[in-house]
């Protein structure tokens, strides 16, 4: 595979392995370049983004020297160079901080990646900003929880607003594109014929990949990303229960033990405390074990281990101002800086914290050892949920690089600093959501941020799904959520229902895992319910059941960077309907999964691929793929076929399953 510049009248073709990319000609110029003026202001995580061009000039003319390519028009002018699959950035008129590059769009084709995308698999027809933020509350602008979240705090977010965005996008013509840059940028594929890559800083290069299906092309951006370590078997051998009860959680989850619940860990966030605020119950900040709060972790820890269940914790780049850690830090120079030269303080939500500067060798290092190897792994964690990766203020004073231009790239600092702590643990599991270029190699589990505790459709249960496919497609094999979710604001709590469907469809991913949210004593939650709890039980009983699939596909994901959850299409590509599908998925090349993500219904359509029969799971009914079906889906019966002939015995899914069927 190689990228081939041919030359044209006036102007040049751009082609990969008889693809053709881009053409440049006169009066259609492959790049236009400029100046802006940004506003960014954060608060609490969400953006207000707004920009003022002052200049956009299309480079018209080009020189063509061998491999080098020298755009210009008037005093402007920019040159590229042709490098293996790549085009490189050579330089560029001085102060230039806007360009736009034009690909080649064809009106049927379909696009996807752009890191991990909660509402839309397929991107064509919408812009995509990208930059790590706060998804935002609801991400709907027609909707009142979304009003409501504006008004109260910026926070309502949009359909692109994402914890992990990230400048790679896959084409149905079988290529990939990927900019080799951190500035913010948008990613429009609104035009019917061309797709516009706007990028606020020179970009370093613009990277082609091209494969002869969609799953070598995954293969591919895999293995340019990198591939994080095996999930390990004990994360995917039944529930992990989530718990912020202090030491009334070891009780608590002997009621989930009493209940047949299978469980594998017990994550509890709050082992560093807690405050109270008006957005719910929230952390402290500070991470060193609370004794008051769990009396006697260590030895709790080991009782548990004993029972073959492990303990995780939480953890997040940032230090209350009220802890013991902060000081330390700020007398070691490790925190990053403000304007004035004092150490940079952020506004979390009615408490302050300091920045650590990863940036800085020695504050990376310190973060490593004090707080991961000594208080968290030398307390008996397993692992935790690393958070808030998005938060970095564009106006910190950092040891090393402009923090506006590091602000997308921090997810991924962020992960490596969690990765480099646990190189020699490979049983650790950490959790993150925020992400950007390379977060694949470093984190070992991606999950989906904070949904709210409903069925909306740009912040609810289906958006976890869509989450799951784009993130899957750019090299992130491991995906979960928040069963039930976890933003309860506005009056908007969870129902008996949501959580059960959430659980239903938490079984067919690699990780079950419980919240009990920002607000756990208005939102029900499995123990508040023998039906619940009942109905837990049985999925966790699905999930343990499918083990040795997880195994195998985690396997997979080690040797070829393949996702566990699979939009239909990748193994379905003959299939043009199965392109239109995005709120089912395949488990592997052999399940398919399609969650019910709405209320109040008991059958639910599914479109089943040509090219195999389908044998639901519950019923054993054969149906014939290339069309859709509507079937019964009770509580504790997704929809879900497996492949007739495959190598696994999914029927013996069912059968161990009817052993925990709720009653009543």
């Amino acid at each position: 595979m190689s990228l081939r510049l041919q030359a044209t009248p006036g102007g040049f073709a751009l082609w990969l392995d008889g693809r053709l990319l881009a053409r440049h000609t006169r009066e259609a110029p492959f790049v236009c370049v400029g100046r802006g003026v940004e506003t960014m202001e954060m608060y609490r995580g969400n953006f207000d983004i707004s920009d003022s061009v002052s200049e956009r000039v299309a480079l018209a003319d080009v020189v063509i020297a061998g491999d080098l390519l020298r755009f210009s028009t008037g005093e402007a002018w920019l040159e590229m160079a042709v490098v293996g699959d790549a085009l490189e950035m050579r330089g560029a008129t001085p102060g230039l901080n806007r360009f736009w590059f034009r690909l080649r769009a064809e009106a049927d084709e379909r696009v996807w990646g752009c890191g991990e995308q909660m509402s839309y698999l397929n991107l064509r027809g919408r812009a995509f900003p990208l930059w790590t933020s706060e998804p935002g509350v609801g991400r709907d602008k027609t909707t009142d929880i979304t009003r409501q979240a504006d008004a109260a705090g910026h926070a309502g977010g949009d359909f692109h607003t994402t914890n992990y965005p990230q400048p790679t996008f896959l084409s149905s013509l079988l290529y990939a594109a990927h900019v080799e840059t951190s500035a913010y940028s948008v990613f429009d594929f609104s035009a019917d014929d061309f797709h516009e890559l706007q990028i606020w800083a020179a970009p370093e290069r613009i990277e082609f990949f091209a494969a002869p299906d969609l799953i070598g092309l995954v293969e591919q951006l895999s293995t340019r990303f990198g591939r994080p370590p095996r999930l390990p078997d004990w994360a995917m051998a039944g529930a992990i229960i989530g718990l912020k009860q202090g030491a009334a959680s070891f009780d608590l989850l002997d009621k989930y033990l009493d209940a047949a619940v299978a469980v594998s860990a017990l994550w509890c966030e709050d082992w560093a405390g807690v405050r109270q605020t008006s957005f719910g119950t929230r952390l402290f900040w500070d991470w060193v074990w609370n004794p008051a709060r769990y009396p006697a972790l260590p030895d709790r820890i080991a009782a548990l281990q004993a029972r073959g269940i492990r303990f995780l914790g939480y953890v997040n780049p940032y230090l209350c101002v009220d802890g013991t850690l902060f000081g330390e830090a700020e007398a070691l120079g490790h925190l990053a800086r403000d304007d004035a030269g004092g150490t940079y303080r952020v506004d979390f939500g009615e408490f302050d914290c300091g920045v650590v500067d990863f940036t800085a060798a020695a504050a990376s290092a310190w973060f490593a050892e004090r707080i991961i190897r000594r208080n968290m792994l030398g307390i008996g964690l397993s692992g935790w949920m690393a958070d808030f990766g998005e938060y970095l203020p564009v106006d910190a004073r950092l040891a090393h690089g402009d923090a506006k231009l590091l602000h997308n790239a921090w997810p991924t600092i962020w992960a490596r600093v969690n990765a480099e702590a646990v190189t020699d643990r490979e049983d650790v599991v950490f959790f993150m959501r925020a992400g950007f270029t390379g977060v694949q190699r470093h984190n070992r589990l991606l999950w989906a941020g904070d949904q709210s505790v409903d069925f909306s459709r740009h912040d609810g249960l289906r958006t976890v799904i869509t989450g799951a496919l784009s993130s899957g497609l750019l090299g992130n094999p491991y995906h979960h959520s928040d069963i039930g979710g976890y933003t309860s604001l506005f009056g908007n709590v969870r129902t008996l229902e949501l959580l059960q469907r959430w659980a239903e469809m938490a079984a067919f991913t690699p990780v079950m895992r419980t919240h009990e949210g920002n607000r756990p004593g208005e939102n029900l939650q499995f123990h508040d319910s023998a039906e619940a709890m009942a109905h837990l039980a049985r999925m966790v009983r699905v999930h343990t059941a499918l083990l040795p699939v997880f195994q195998a596909l985690a396997d997979e994901a080690v040797a070829r960077g393949l996702p566990m959850q699979r939009p239909l299409f990748l193994h379905f590509p003959d299939d043009a309907r199965a392109y239109a599908v995005e709120n089912a998925y395949l488990l592997g090349a052999d399940l398919l999964v399609a969650p019910v993500h709405a209320a109040s219904v008991a059958e639910w359509p599914v479109y089943l691929p040509a090219g195999a029969r389908w044998v639901h799971l519950w019923s054993g009914r054969i149906y014939p793929g290339g069309g859709e079906v509507t079937v019964s889906a009770p509580i504790g019966e997704p929809p879900v076929f497996h492949r007739e002939g495959a190598a696994f015995d999914f029927a013996g899914v069912a059968k161990c399953a009817a052993l925990f069927r709720p009653t009543g």
